[in-house]
């Protein structure tokens, strides 16, 4: 429980930060006013690797590794922050701005250039039973609550599926998973999908799951 109220700390903290830029002019707060001149090796170093990684390993457990995360996943994330069609507070603090002036072309060269990276391997669990208690929830789901098995849409092995763009999970931070799973809990992000899937699932559970997929 201790865990999870640090986690809900995170969320205040990006969202106090979401709505101090929010009505900001975004592509200013990163990156210059025209963005379209630069090329993926110069977006990788001004922008995304302050926060993911030149390689797409994350230099903090609230932003996402992006190594070896599915190509289309990447791209349909950045065309939505770029739209502002994703507005969980995560979204609008760090990535309304970076993504404003990218250009398809861009945005599919930084897509690829993650898709790419060699993906990170997960931490052993310091929790066995939680993680254990995390890949039935991942494998089978929570039936008596209509909670569908994970691994329905992001594969076997949480590899995610490029057809479909699912994104990988495996490997990825326990604090990121967590936050986006409360987040789908609490409606704060949009996705229908992962909106069913949250609403039945508990605390507990979400921390399950987040610790299984992050030893993966």
């Amino acid at each position: 429980m201790r865990k999870l109220a640090v986690n809900l700390l995170f969320v205040a903290a990006i969202a106090l930060a979401a709505t101090i830029v929010r009505d900001a002019p975004a592509a200013d707060l990163v990156m210059p006013h025209d963005p379209s001149a630069l090329d993926t090796t110069m977006l990788v170093s001004n922008a995304c690797s302050k926060c993911h990684g030149a390689t797409g390993i994350s230099v903090s457990p609230i932003f996402p590794n992006l190594a070896g995360q599915q190509l289309s996943y990447i791209e349909s994330a950045l065309k939505l922050f770029r739209e502002r069609g994703r507005s969980d507070p995560h979204a609008r603090a760090f990535m309304w701005g970076i993504a404003r002036g990218l250009t398809d072309d861009q945005i599919e060269g930084v897509a690829r250039y993650f898709a790419n990276q060699s993906p990170v391997s997960g931490t052993a669990s310091r929790n066995p039973a939680l993680a254990e208690k995390g890949k039935s929830i991942y494998e089978n789901g929570v039936p008596e609550r209509g909670v569908i098995a994970c691994m329905t849409c992001h594969g076997s092995n949480a590899e995610g599926q490029g057809d479909n763009a699912f994104p990988r999970l495996a490997g990825q931070h326990r604090d990121y998973l967590v936050l986006q799973l409360q987040y789908f809990h609490g409606l704060l992000r949009e996705n229908a999908v992962m909106q069913g899937v949250a609403a039945n699932i508990s605390d507990d559970e979400i921390a399950a799951v987040a610790e299984y997929l992050a030893s993966k």
